[in-house]
């Protein structure tokens, strides 16, 4: 089962990949499309979850989306923690007024942002480390919204009251949305984290080379996205700064260990060598 599981991560990674690709080719992206991209790059943090970890700890994926649910249910009806928004009809059958796609979204880039948090802050046991993996993990989810919020507005599916005052650069959407984006994403990230740190990674699985290409993808794409097809330069800039902040230590850490793992191959073939030569 579990070498299935790795398989189909792999094909929902490179098939939600493909289909965000084709955002370029249709305006910046259709429903169809959309809805699409987020279910399958949500089906794969779900399915790494599965092969690094097991069925347990992916399912508290499933929790995640719930919180994220329920935290726009009581956002749409209340105006906290995001400020005061509606949902158009456009994203397709909602419950609560809460497309059900959104939940989905949460996911996507909750589960590579907790990954991603332990690998830069570490995973050795102690309050602060957690704490701070948690503060990590959850700007880098909130990061991601700086784009997302943008384009689904102008796309016309949801939209907010009052969206001043803003972060500079970033049109409509209104700095409660990103205060609350952040609250809600560190009760998320504070529940993935805190079972990853109890649950045993399974002997022989796979890295987090899957989580780490969801989040770099779409901090590239985000940008590229907003500096041509979508038109929003201020957004790419300040978009890329913010989640560029984790996108880039992650890319510096990535490559000190390729050249690392590089050096050691290297001294491992040389010392071969020099253990084969005539003497």
């Amino acid at each position: 089962m579990n070498a299935i599981t790795r398989r189909l991560m792999w094909v929902t990674l490179a098939a939600g990949m493909f289909v965000q690709s084709l955002f370029a080719f249709t305006g910046g992206g259709t429903i169809p499309l959309t809805i699409a991209s987020v279910a399958l790059l949500a089906a794969t943090g779900v399915l790494h979850a599965w092969a690094t970890r097991g069925p347990k700890f992916a399912s508290v994926l499933l929790a995640a989306a719930a919180i994220g649910f329920f935290a726009e249910v009581v956002g749409v009806a209340t105006s906290f923690p995001f400020g005061q928004y509606i949902y158009t009809p456009s994203l397709g059958f909602s419950l609560f007024e809460v497309p059900l796609i959104v939940p989905l979204a949460w996911v996507t880039i909750a589960y590579p942002a907790v990954i991603i948090a332990r690998r830069l802050v570490g995973t050795a046991p102690g309050v602060l480390r957690r704490i701070a993996r948690v503060a990590v993990a959850a700007w880098a989810l909130t990061a991601w919204d700086v784009f997302l919020d943008p384009q689904m507005v102008d796309s016309g599916h949801w939209g907010w009251k009052h969206p001043d005052p803003g972060i500079p650069g970033v049109d409509g959407i209104p700095l409660t949305n990103f205060l609350g984006w952040y609250l809600v994403s560190l009760i998320i990230c504070g529940l993935i984290d805190a079972v990853a740190a109890r649950s045993k990674r399974i002997e022989g699985a796979p890295g987090d080379a899957v989580p780490f290409t969801v989040y770099l993808w779409t901090y590239a794409t985000c940008v590229v996205g907003n500096l041509t097809f979508f038109e929003r330069p201020s957004v790419a800039l300040v978009g890329g700064i913010i989640m560029g902040a984790i996108a880039v230590p992650l890319v510096v850490v990535l490559l000190r260990d390729w050249r690392a793992r590089r050096s050691a191959d290297d001294l491992v073939t040389t010392g071969a060598r020099s253990g084969d030569a005539p003497r």
